[in-house]
């Protein structure tokens, strides 16, 4: 292709761009202007993918980091053939449209990922590239490289100043990700203006230090440097490949273009008249002449690749029939094995029957166990506490020992560990589980956010899940992480009580398509609860009643994992007494909440009086005490001591929720 024609087509992405944010009154032009030769070189030369089909399995992902910039991707999308059309670039920023301010997955065909948080689509990237590799390794065999695809990734200054950067590009470098191509958008501009009075970090060599194949010194305008460092990057199959590239932000803009007032505003009717003279680009707004949408449209040779794939896949059905057979469940259908729900009811009645006093941190190590034996598309992980977490099980391998593993040692990177595995879990082909304390969830937050938001099958795991952490005090012990979880839209928290909750809290994850779960487990040991074939069937619930008076309660203990034992203990002093009450298990309060409403009232009778027991903060539970119910939590940080020592400090105990109940049944 001419660098005519390249330039032309580059400059249809500026036009498009400027055009729908001047539409919107609102965006981000200067990044879609200043990346769009870069995105014109790889697009048409490069990158492989079906717009008619933007699920097939061996698609290059593309990921825009910058997601601020999402003008360039709605036009990269647009005039390649996706479901994308120029009404919906009309319609950018608006209130349901195929077009939101930044790229969303799932609302936009072709968008992998949502980003926006700087630094979180690099580490999306790095997950994406973690799943391409082992799936490879899992299931490439002599002759069928059925996995085989590239992942790309634009990014600027301030995703490389964003320190959830530092934690994934590191761990990239050293799992050796070849098949990741990273894109430095390098205009020296932030929203505040010249970034050298607050980012003067040596990248290249920064990225070099991380073992990754660092090109520097390309013009990110210059489309034949442009294709000569892709083909470089490409060759280079150990190491993950950083492209530096020299931009002029808002290029074509002859009074804004290389300064910070074309980084977040519209360019304004006058100055994008003068961007169509500069460009030479005579065409009104959204027009785009006919002979740059047949050279950009990539259907035809989608199509033709994807009918390639699918005609070798065909050949390797033929030579490794069970392994073609394991993909399609996997990677393709995403459905877990027929024989899934017999096996876990042989596994559910074995821990039945188990009665020891054990933490549900070991619950869910035991739990973990069964469970990736069933399911070889589970990868685990851990931010450095694998010991603490009981996350590792006896045939993990570790993908730094073996390519086709199945345990990613994260060390110590809390919010890279979880936007990297929902990198994974939407490339497809895995279910990712990464775990760090309770505590720590505050570092990755953010990312626990995004996996809600974008619906992928994260499973969040944190341990050592209150005071009864002990001796490293309140710097490691969470108060008012589990209300933050519980609020999160989407996001399915469980606090299991003992083996048995645990069990069913890491089925439901499994079986959850549609969004992320955080499974919170304790460090010290649980009591194990005595129940009914019907009571097991109703943890799925997310509450339901654990000890049933037989009539009508004058009281409801309600309590979530290491405090149900407790309720249990303070119910029985209560019947000793003549108080009729129940106990009422909430493993999980979300999942209650979306049961009907007369279960929901059967369980918590809305006259009858309730204590909610729960180490941890108080405020979360009046919405279902009601204004006449009370709470045994906390309203302040805790201590250093013992865990015993410091649940009786905080009044976790028999005597005092038996005192609590009198006092409130007095009222």
């Amino acid at each position: 292709m001419t660098d005519q024609l390249l330039s032309k087509s580059a400059n249809a992405i500026r036009l498009l761009a400027v055009d729908a944010i001047q539409k919107a009154n609102s965006g981000h032009p200067g990044a879609p202007m200043g990346m769009a030769d870069i995105a014109t070189v790889l697009w048409q030369n490069f990158l492989t993918h079906n717009p008619t089909d933007p699920s097939w399995a061996n698609r290059d992902r593309f990921v825009l980091s910058n997601g601020h910039g999402s003008m360039l991707q709605y036009a990269l999308l647009h005039l390649s053939g996706y479901d994308l059309a120029i009404e919906d670039l009309k319609q950018f920023r608006q209130l349901h449209s195929k077009t939101p301010g930044h790229p969303e997955y799932g609302y936009t065909a072709g968008v992998e990922t949502t980003t926006g948080p700087l630094g979180a689509g690099i580490a999306n990237a790095v997950g994406m590239a973690i799943a391409e590799k082992t799936l490879a390794a899992q299931f490439n065999k002599p002759g069928f490289d059925i996995v085989d695809h590239f992942t790309y990734c634009f990014l600027g200054d301030g995703c490389l100043m964003e320190g959830i950067s530092h934690e994934a590009c590191s761990l990239a470098g050293t799992l050796k990700l070849g098949k990741l191509i990273a894109f430095w958008d390098d205009n020296g501009i932030s929203i505040d203006g010249e970034v050298e009075g607050w980012f003067t970090d040596d990248t290249a060599k920064r990225f070099d230090s991380y073992g990754w194949h660092v090109i520097s010194g390309i013009d990110g305008h210059d489309h034949q440097q442009i294709a000569n460092a892709i083909e470089q990057a490409q060759k280079e199959t150990d190491k993950p490949t950083l492209i530096c590239c020299k931009t002029t932000i808002g290029f074509g803009s002859p009074n804004k273009g290389g300064s910070h007032d074309c980084h977040g505003a519209p360019l304004g009717d006058a100055e994008i008249a003068e961007v169509r003279k500069t460009l030479n680009w005579p065409y009104a707004p959204f027009e785009v002449p006919e002979d740059v949408y047949q050279q950009w449209d990539a259907r035809p040779i989608g199509e033709s690749k994807q009918g390639q794939w699918q005609a070798y896949f065909e050949e390797y059905k033929q030579a490794y029939p069970e392994l073609a057979t394991e993909f399609v469940r996997r990677v393709i259908d995403n459905r877990l094995p027929d024989s899934f729900e017999v096996e876990f009811n042989k596994y559910i009645a074995q821990c039945q029957e188990e009665g020891a006093l054990i933490a549900t941190r070991k619950a869910s190590q035991n739990s973990i166990s069964f469970f990736a034996e069933q399911l070889p598309e589970i990868i685990g992980g851990s931010a450095d506490l694998a010991g603490s977490n009981l996350t590792l099980w006896p045939n993990a391998k570790g993908l730094q020992d073996e390519s086709d593993g199945n345990y990613v040692f994260y060390g110590v990177r809390e919010f890279g560990m979880s936007a990297i595995m929902n990198g994974i879990a939407l490339h497809g082909g895995f279910v990712p589980y990464g775990a760090t304390f309770l505590m720590f969830m505050e570092y990755a937050r953010n990312a626990v956010r995004m996996s809600a938001l974008m619906k992928t099958q994260s499973i969040f795991v944190y341990t050592h899940d209150s005071i009864g952490q002990g001796e490293d005090g309140p710097t490691h012990q969470p108060v008012e992480q589990l209300a933050n979880l519980r609020m999160t839209p989407n996001l399915a928290t469980w606090r299991p009580c003992d083996t048995v909750e645990t069990a069913v809290a890491w089925k439901s994850s499994l079986i959850r398509k549609d969004g992320p779960s955080a499974l919170v487990f304790s460090r010290q040991g649980t009591l194990h609860m005595e129940r009914s074939t019907e009571q097991v069937s109703q943890i799925e619930k997310g509450g339901y009643i654990l000890v049933d008076c037989g009539s009508e309660p004058e009281l409801v203990l309600i309590a979530t994992g290491s405090e149900v034992g407790l309720a249990v203990n303070a119910a029985n002093v209560l019947a000793e007494q003549g108080v009729l009450v129940n106990v009422v298990s909430m493993p999980s309060t979300t999942q209650f909440d979306l049961q009907d409403k007369d279960y929901r009232l059967k369980v918590l009778p809305p006259k009858t009086a309730k204590l909610a027991i729960e180490a941890a903060h108080t405020d979360f539970w009046y919405k279902y005490i009601g204004e006449n119910g009370d709470v045994l939590g906390l309203s302040s940080f805790g201590e250093s001591a013992p865990g015993n020592v410091l649940l009786e400090h905080f009044g976790f105990t028999v005597a005092n929720a038996v005192c609590k109940a009198k006092t409130l049944l007095k009222q």
